[in-house]
């Protein structure tokens, strides 16, 4: 499959580009869903870090991760930018905020979860393809590396909780796992399953055992196959940070960020839509689709504008006008019938 797409219009320098996320209102959900007894053991954990003055604070608790071991760098040398997406019309997010603001809900309820996140094992790690595919194959990470080509794009992020990055991706396009797999005609829908162990993810007063674990995030397989779904391997030149999904994440630019299964341990083929973890726990506030969409607002906030994450010693707001599809409607649009 051969694509060829001019920069739309709304592409800009990729001077111009942003760092990754926050958390706003999903921390009420959680008390809502999982009830008294737990949201009293979470409680501690969903203290808000706002300030006064708007600006959102990261936590001095949470230095910053540490840097993953050098030998696995080696995969990026030489690892050339994808022109297509290169320029998304806004400033870098720096690397600062992108690693240090993360939703992880398996290491906790707030977005200062970088430290916690280190007790992620991720060597070995393997990623089973399967279901309803011709090819089958268990991908270790070396795998992963040597099998995909591997390049670098510029995306747009956009949370369901209303705040914006833009971060730069190293990975390669789903296309090219779903030629790779072969699915059978049979097969309409993709599951992502994510790694999850109560006794290493769970730390102390953490206790969300009545969510459905693992976390579960799937797509229709035309939109798997469209160019901008993307596997990220690494970010900001380095291998994925255990906070933003070490050592696989899908990346999907139109959709609101929790579509993007982190640290992924299964991809499978199906001919029937899966039950994914936010869809399962609230559909009217998180659909599957979960296509951007700023008309169609939230059941307990506007989609309409945007926050986008800026620079300096906390983290500054600047609310702008969200873009249908985040922005990526030329690629996207015609998998909706628009």
């Amino acid at each position: 499959m051969v694509f060829s797409h001019l920069p739309p219009d709304w592409q800009l320098p990729e001077s111009r580009a942003t760092d990754e996320s926050l958390f706003w209102n999903r921390r009420r959900l959680l008390k809502t869903l999982v009830g008294a007894g737990i949201g009293a053991a979470v409680s501690p954990l969903l203290q808000s870090c706002q300030r006064q003055d708007g600006a959102i604070a990261i936590a001095p608790s949470s230095p910053a991760a540490p840097p993953p071991p050098t030998n696995l760098q080696a995969p990026f040398l030489g690892v050339e930018r994808n022109r297509a997406f290169a320029d998304p019309g806004r400033s870098l997010t720096e690397k600062r905020i992108a690693n240090s603001y993360n939703n992880f809900y398996e290491f906790g309820g707030t977005k200062d979860i970088a430290q916690r996140a280190q007790r992620l094992p991720t060597d070995p790690w393997t990623v089973e393809v399967g279901g309803l595919v011709k090819n089958p194959r268990t991908y270790d990470r070396d795998d992963l590396y040597k099998t995909f080509p591997i390049e670098e794009r510029i995306y747009r992020f956009r949370c369901v909780e209303a705040w914006a990055m833009v971060v730069p991706w190293l990975g390669f396009p789903m296309h090219k796992l779903i030629a790779a797999a072969d699915p059978l005609p049979s097969a309409k829908f993709v599951r992502f399953t994510s790694y999850y162990d109560k006794d290493v993810t769970m730390g102390p007063g953490w206790s969300l055992g009545r969510l459905p674990w693992p976390y579960t995030e799937g797509l229709r397989l035309d939109e798997m196959a469209n160019e901008l779904a993307f596997f990220a391997l690494g970010v900001y030149g380095e291998p994925l940070p255990k906070q933003h999904g070490a050592p696989i994440r899908a990346v999907l630019p139109w959709k609101y960020g929790f579509k993007g299964a982190k640290s992924i341990v299964k991809v499978e083929f199906l001919d029937n839509q899966p039950a994914t973890f936010w869809n399962t726990l609230a559909a009217n506030e998180y659909g599957f689709e979960a296509n951007v969409e700023p008309e169609v607002p939230h059941p307990r906030w506007s989609q309409a504008t945007e926050r986008l994450m800026g620079p300096g010693p906390a983290i500054a707001w600047q609310r702008v006008p969200t873009l249908p599809y985040n922005g990526y409607g030329d690629y996207v649009a015609g998998l909706y019938g628009v």
